[in-house]
């Protein structure tokens, strides 16, 4: 009987004792700084409203979650999410104000799985000089000419490769050739490594580790966080490798690779843990990012025949300047072509590759008459400004020619985030994305099988865009 009115009470108790030191909180917070902190609802305890946000995650309007909160709340609003208290932000001028500020304001936050599997020294965690000096010596090295001939001496190698087996009568999923495609050409900017065994048991490896980015921080035998924690170290055994054989042969004048160019550094502070460890997180991009731009933009240019005419006209006017000019086409060509790059950005603002970024604050930050409380975190939510009626007509619409006029330097427009983070590969990802498509409209025509994507950090697609092609002749 004793031990039934403890189970019975214990519960009811522990309830009480949550919902009195989340009042206690919201009512201190509020005293502090009356009318200053957004609207919104903290939701349960402990789940916030973390539930409700993964689940759009897995519909085709992700944005729902933060659409139904902005019209009750404003653009601006307050929210619980991955275990924090958090402040969502869908207003372009407070997305570029946090974006610009420097490390004495925020500080990158993410889910703790996430954390723990990129690492202390990722880059994406850092902060303070190392991460400026990380960022602008990888930057540097991914817009040189150098490196830009290399990429498209690669793409176009695995590109042809990848589509000389292609068979009309089978669908191909592009979702999965662009995958393969971006990763060995990443890889190969990375560590200068060639497809094979090794390449293989890298892309196995890594398979694993990013199975567990958004899993739960639970790091036990047989979780998806031990697992992935697991194959990170085997990758990094296999990067470390590298490393140190470089070391042994001695630094290049000119590196070839990422590698290089950061044990060409004289800083001690690059440790080969810490190069080999980063070298890792810059693969992600050849696995999802840059595969979903150009599987996107052959999705929305399925749906939009006009697009689709004047992009195949544009590419194959090159391709036949090129033949009787017997050039073969340069970085420059590609990125030269209006309409095509139009169709990438209009693809990036849709298609929301990096829906947004989070932050920590580390005090109480004020803007625009909204407060970000010294602790909470904070999330600069892109893709509800991408797809706001009162920054783009007709915001759904897949329709390239929007940009003929319009500038992209423009925080409503930020598919790569911006400030001292800004993505080093912006670049490099639309020459991908470029070399991908002009060789797919110059080779065949496709329908689609079945279009339906769904497009998020954690869910990118749940299909993979199947398409059956027809080979043509130009």
């Amino acid at each position: 009987m004793d031990t039934t009115w403890i189970l019975f009470v214990t519960p009811i108790l522990l309830c009480t004792l949550i919902f009195y030191c989340r009042n206690k909180l919201s009512l201190k917070l509020k005293s502090k700084h009356r009318n200053q902190l957004p609207l919104g609802t903290l939701g349960l305890p402990f789940i916030g409203e973390t539930i409700e946000f993964v689940s759009c995650a897995y519909t085709d309007r992700p944005e729902s979650f933060m659409n139904k909160r902005r019209a009750m709340y404003g653009k601006v609003f307050k929210s619980h999410i991955f275990g924090s208290p958090t402040i969502v932000s869908t207003d372009a001028d407070v997305n570029k104000f946090i974006l610009q500020s420097d490390a004495k304001l925020f500080v990158p936050s993410y889910p703790k799985s996430l954390m723990k599997l990129m690492g202390e020294s990722s880059i994406l965690l850092i902060n303070g000089t190392l991460q400026r000096r990380i960022h602008g010596l990888i930057g540097a090295f991914f817009k040189s000419q150098q490196l830009k001939i290399q990429i498209t001496t690669d793409m176009e190698k695995y590109v042809q490769e990848s589509m000389a087996n292609w068979k009309e009568d089978q669908p191909i999923y592009i979702q999965d050739e662009t995958k393969k495609i971006a990763f060995y050409v990443l890889v190969k900017a990375l560590i200068s490594l060639d497809p094979g065994e090794e390449m293989e048991l890298l892309k196995k490896h890594f398979q694993e580790f990013i199975s567990g980015l958004m899993s739960l921080p639970i790091n036990l035998p047989g979780t998806k966080l031990y697992q992935s924690l697991q194959a990170k170290r085997k990758m990094a055994k296999l990067v470390r490798k590298t490393i140190e054989a470089r070391r042994n042969k001695g630094i290049t004048e000119v590196p070839k690779d990422v590698v290089d160019v950061l044990l060409n550094d004289t800083s001690e502070r690059l440790t080969d843990d810490l190069i080999a460890d980063n070298i890792i997180d810059m693969m992600i991009p050849g696995e999802d990012s840059v595969p979903v731009l150009m599987t996107l933009a052959t999705k929305y240019l399925s749906e939009c025949p006009a697009a689709l005419q004047q992009l195949t006209e544009e590419n194959i006017q090159l391709k036949k300047l090129k033949d009787q000019l017997e050039e073969p086409l340069c970085w420059s060509d590609y990125l030269s072509l209006p309409f095509t790059q139009r169709v990438i950005t209009e693809t990036l603002r849709m298609g929301n590759i990096i829906n947004g970024v989070m932050r920590k604050a580390l005090k109480d930050v004020e803007i625009k008459g909204y407060l970000i409380p010294q602790g909470w975190c904070v999330f600069a939510n892109f893709r509800s400004v991408h797809l706001d009626e009162k920054n783009y007509d007709c915001p759904y619409q897949f329709n390239p020619w929007r940009w003929q006029n319009k500038e992209m330097n423009s925080y409503n427009f930020s598919p790569f985030g911006g400030g001292q983070r800004l993505c080093p590969g912006i670049d490099l990802a639309r020459l991908e994305a470029s070399i991908f498509l002009h060789h797919l409209v110059t080779q065949f025509r496709w329908y689609a099988e079945d279009d339906t994507i769904v497009n998020f950090p954690t869910v990118r697609m749940k299909r993979r865009m199947p398409i059956v092609v027809k080979r043509v002749e130009i």
